[in-house]
């Protein structure tokens, strides 16, 4: 299974080059990403416009400390789990609010909060 969809993968181009121009810009997550034999999960908004490869979201490694920050798709692609097993796109979430909203409620419960 691929990371993102096209469509995904336009709408975090656009939400990229929005950010550019607007640091206040505060985008839904496009995509939820989860390792399923782990504990990690990932809530991108945007893809750097310079350097696609780059995504900019929600990140919690399952240690009890989630971020706000960057990942390098390539390596999502390439990481496996406990078991082998590949990151996976969670095909049924969809966000509700923007990133900013995502990141204080987990913040604030130390772990990855996916529904608001």
């Amino acid at each position: 299974m691929k990371l993102l969809t096209k469509a995904q993968h336009i709408q975090m181009l656009k939400n990229g080059q929005i950010a550019e121009s607007n640091p206040a810009f505060d985008p839904y997550p496009v995509v939820k990403l989860f390792t399923p034999d782990g504990g990690a999960t990932w809530l991108l908004a945007s893809l750097d416009p310079t350097n696609p490869d780059i995504a900019f979201g929600l990140c919690d490694l399952g240690f009890g400390f989630p971020e706000l920050g960057t990942v390098r798709l390539s390596e999502l692609a390439a990481a496996r789990g406990r078991l082998g097993l590949p990151i996976e796109r969670d095909q049924h979430w969809t966000a509700t609010a923007p990133i900013s909203a995502y990141a204080s409620a987990s913040i604030a419960s130390q772990r990855l909060v996916d529904r608001l």
